[in-house]
């Protein structure tokens, strides 16, 4: 992220779906959220929609411009003045009027003309018809989110014809929208109905069809899912398994701790002794903490945040990283001050030998 895009707040849910945020509030890490702590299959179905919704919209557009940048490289002498004048001054800010209107019902004008001119000339005919499977769903989700920038950052050598966009709706359609589907989505029936007859009766496949169910399914996110996933990615660093794993060591090493100074104690040990009960209280306190704040400070100091059990990722959104190290100082001087506590009361009480 430049320094231009840095923001003093936490990222939106818009701006983590966008892919600008940074790890560990990214969308990689948003979808792992869903699928391994918010603890609801809806979540990551709901996700994945609004993901394929998206992939289909950003399909449409390689589409239009692969549209325009044909006619413009080959333009018959009688196509239409309008048309070609309409696609030079076409600009990035002008694409989602463009995109609704081309790809629109057949009887759009410029569709026909589109579609003439693709058929009679050669050349762009078989580019264009040269189909490729952009939206096969053998990758793994996963993967599809990590690499998506550097995928979409690489120059398109393969072409899209209408045909792929149609497939891309209506498989969006028939995976999420229909009744039984494989992974439906709860959406109001109005929706459903009226996005099934767009695509199934009136024979539209643009990303305006989808409109209603991507709208409906992010606020459903933003309300119920993403409030926990900022709680657990910028104020905490571990997943609730590492959190759990930390309170079973930690009382293990408080009740070693305890257990040696009760010892040292009753044995007659003298102080100098039994200083050494403050390094299992240390580790206890410590632990116990970290479980309590979802928040593990030399991790953070570091610069780690935990995405799965074990596997890490360094901590690029600035302000998320200034936030976790203030919340990491802060515990450890808890830490500090509880475990001197505790252990200056097994150090300075008065020995007894039984």
């Amino acid at each position: 992220m430049s320094c231009k895009d840095f923001r003093d707040r936490l990222p939106t849910l818009h701006e983590v779906l966008s892919r600008r945020a940074e790890p560990p509030v990214d969308l990689f890490n948003f979808y792992i959220y869903m699928r391994d702590q918010a603890q609801s299959v809806d979540f990551v179905i709901d996700l994945d929609l609004w993901l394929d919704i998206m992939q289909h919209t950003s399909l449409c557009r390689l589409y239009v411009r692969e549209l325009r940048r044909s006619i413009l490289v080959s333009t018959p002498n009688e196509f239409d003045k309008n048309t070609k004048e309409k696609l030079k001054n076409f600009k990035e800010g002008e694409e989602g009027d463009y995109l609704r209107s081309t790809m629109c019902s057949d009887k759009d004008i410029d569709v026909h003309i589109v579609a003439s001119n693709l058929h009679n000339y050669g050349p762009i005919n078989a580019e264009l018809n040269n189909n490729r499977n952009s939206t096969n769903k053998g990758r793994n989700r996963e993967s599809c989110i990590s690499s998506e920038e550097s995928h979409n950052s690489s120059e398109v050598t393969q072409t899209i014809n209408r045909k792929d966009i149609r497939a891309s709706a209506e498989r969006v359609l028939y995976a999420y929208l229909i009744q039984g589907a494989e992974r439906e989505v709860a959406l109001p029936s109005h929706i459903l109905r009226g996005i099934a007859t767009a695509i199934e009766v009136d024979g539209r496949d643009d990303p305006e069809v989808f409109d209603e169910a991507r709208d409906y399914v992010f606020q459903a996110m933003e309300r119920d899912a993403y409030p926990g996933f900022l709680q657990a990615k910028a104020l905490g660093n571990i997943i609730p398994l590492s959190s759990l794993l930390r309170l079973l060591l930690g009382l293990l090493s408080l009740f070693a701790g305890l257990w040696a100074g009760f010892t040292l104690i009753f044995l007659g040990a003298t102080r100098s002794k039994r200083t050494w009960v403050f390094i299992p209280f240390l580790i206890g306190i410590y632990c116990l903490y970290a479980h309590q704040y979802f928040l593990d400070p030399i991790l953070v100091i570091i610069g780690l945040s935990e995405t799965t059990f074990l596997s890490y990722m360094r901590i690029r959104e600035p302000y998320v990283k200034k936030l976790l190290l203030k919340r990491a100082l802060w515990v450890l001087l808890l830490i500090g001050v509880t475990a001197i506590a505790i252990s200056l009361l097994f150090i300075l009480v008065p020995s007894y030998k039984l």
